[in-house]
């Protein structure tokens, strides 16, 4: 969906911006900048446009009989941070234990992408991923493990180069179920 029409910063925005940092928007390598910069935030946050809902196409033929985790791994994620709009990047480990139903597997992709282009923080996306996938599913379990690195770590501040930050949210059965719990942690690897 193309929203430029209803863009929160016009061009002269973006302009205003790059004076404040002492630059010249008028000069070659920066006149195109203000449009550039203003679709690719419309690109970093289409998230918010996107309903979990409509991702999780759910499909009761195939899983009547599968009790075991079904896990997508090295998920990519690209985000930024809510504090500075700095960007975090890494992967998403994103695992479920059907009760009958599943999602086709681009679907995790695209719930983790949904979550992903919107400001944020790294514990509460990871918690909308699995709250989103066992409210819309209603499998016995869910697990998301997420692993980021965060710009505004690295490159400012205490500058703590290539650490990386990991979450997880697990629900359901992975909340007591110690075995199952293990078999997530150690298939995220």
């Amino acid at each position: 969906m193309d929203i430029s029409e209803d863009r929160p910063f016009t061009d002269a925005d973006w302009r205003r911006l790059l004076r404040n940092l002492h630059e010249d928007p008028d000069r070659p390598g920066l006149r195109e900048t203000p449009a550039r910069v203003a679709r690719a935030w419309e690109h970093w946050t289409s998230g918010y446009l996107q309903d979990p809902a409509d991702i999780l196409k759910v499909f009761e033929d195939g899983a009547e009989q599968y009790n075991e985790l079904i896990v997508v791994r090295r998920i990519p994620v690209y985000s930024h941070c809510e504090h500075h709009l700095a960007p975090f990047f890494g992967s998403a480990t994103v695992g479920y234990v059907p009760a009958g139903r599943i999602v086709g597997l681009s679907k995790l992709t695209r719930l983790v992408d949904c979550f992903a282009k919107r400001l944020q923080v790294q514990e509460r996306m990871t918690r909308q991923i699995a709250d989103a996938l066992m409210s819309h599913l209603s499998p016995v379990a869910v697990g998301v493990v997420v692993r980021c690195r965060h710009l505004c770590m690295e490159s400012r501040g205490i500058r703590a180069i290539g650490e990386e930050t990991v979450t997880s949210a697990m629900l359901g059965e992975l909340l007591t179920n110690l075995g199952m719990r293990t078999e997530l942690l150690a298939l995220d690897r």
